[in-house]
């Protein structure tokens, strides 16, 4: 496969390039990244043909929205697909300290979560005003679901459902103000949930179907019945899968890290790197339409693209399935 290559959304006028651009490390995700870094990420990708960039307030309190917007318009717009979240506003803060939820150095907006009608309105044009673009292209829910709010789950599942947080949404998309909208979460159950309550376009699934998660199966599945496209985020887990000791954002346990080193010897033994086969793998299922990789400079961006354009023989994946590497239940194509 090659990143320029495109899929496209089932119900709605969006084409993805099969790779795209994730623009945490944009908002200094972990450390301090340079303007000049972030450039040269998004410029080794633009050179490759990438041309899907996602991005969101909460990336450094806002540096990302900032960064990537000054990018890319410099582009002509119908060159780029680019989506950004809505589920937290951003207030003024001068008391942010110099790192806040793994960002460092963020900018002096604190982030307050809020999904109802008003807020993701507000939102919206916020983002509208930090990136420089009128119309993005998709616009995802960011990070709601139990395991992100506990005991605080319903109340903000409230807003988003009685609340008129998807009427929000809908009214957008009805406006031609964004072309599909979805959610941007970790949590598969929260997709499944939304499928039911609202017609979703697309949804980013960050972390939850890589070599090393497949749970989330039976959403992928009810997805693709559904027309609602997959964009795999953190196929990497958080980049354990690409050589750190990352996972979830946190250290890694010692029972990830030693299914890590399965995985790795299985790789090994059939020629392929970990890293490919972690960026290739879930495009093999149906419903995904993209996988986004994050880089902090071109270097690394250029590594991925690599990485993601290696020649993987089909009898590789048979091979992981009959090891027990991957779920005997997910899909490895013809």
């Amino acid at each position: 496969m090659q990143v320029k290559d495109r899929r496209r959304l089932r119900n709605r006028d969006v084409s993805f390039t099969l790779m795209g651009l994730g623009c945490a490390q944009m908002g200094n995700l972990y450390r301090w990244t340079s303007y000049q870094e972030s450039l040269s990420a998004f410029e080794a990708a633009w050179d490759a043909g990438i041309r899907y960039f996602d991005t969101a307030p909460f990336y450094g309190y806002t540096r990302s929205e900032r960064r990537l917007g000054t990018m890319l318009t410099e582009h002509q717009r119908d060159d780029y697909v680019l989506s950004t979240k809505v589920g937290r506003v951003m207030v003024p803060d001068e008391s942010v300290g110099p790192e806040e939820d793994a960002y460092a150095q963020p900018l002096p907006f604190r982030p307050v979560y809020d999904y109802s009608y008003d807020a993701i309105l507000k939102s919206f044009e916020a983002s509208r005003q930090r990136i420089g673009v009128f119309r993005p292209d998709i616009l995802f829910v960011h990070d709601i679901g139990r395991a992100t709010h506990g005991e605080k789950h319903e109340h903000y599942w409230t807003q988003l459902t009685k609340g008129g947080g998807f009427r929000a949404l809908g009214e957008l998309r009805d406006a031609g103000l964004v072309k599909a909208v979805g959610l941007g979460v970790n949590e598969w159950q929260a997709v499944s949930e939304a499928m039911d309550e609202f017609d979703i376009d697309v949804t980013m699934l960050a972390g939850r179907y890589t070599l090393l998660e497949q749970e989330s199966l039976a959403m992928l599945d009810k997805a693709s019945r559904h027309g609602v496209g997959i964009v795999v985020a953190g196929a990497f887990n958080s980049g354990l899968l690409a050589g750190n000791r990352k996972f979830n954002y946190a250290e890694a346990p010692a029972d990830i890290l030693a299914r890590v080193e399965t995985l790795e010897t299985a790789c090994k033994a059939e020629g392929v790197s970990m890293q490919a086969a972690a960026l290739n793998f879930p495009l093999l299922h149906p419903a995904v339409v993209t996988v986004v990789s994050g880089a902090r400079n071109g270097e690394q961006m250029r590594a991925n693209i690599g990485w993601f354009e290696e020649d993987i023989p089909a009898s590789f994946w048979k091979t992981l399935k009959d090891k027990g590497v991957i779920s005997a239940e997910a899909p490895i194509g013809a």
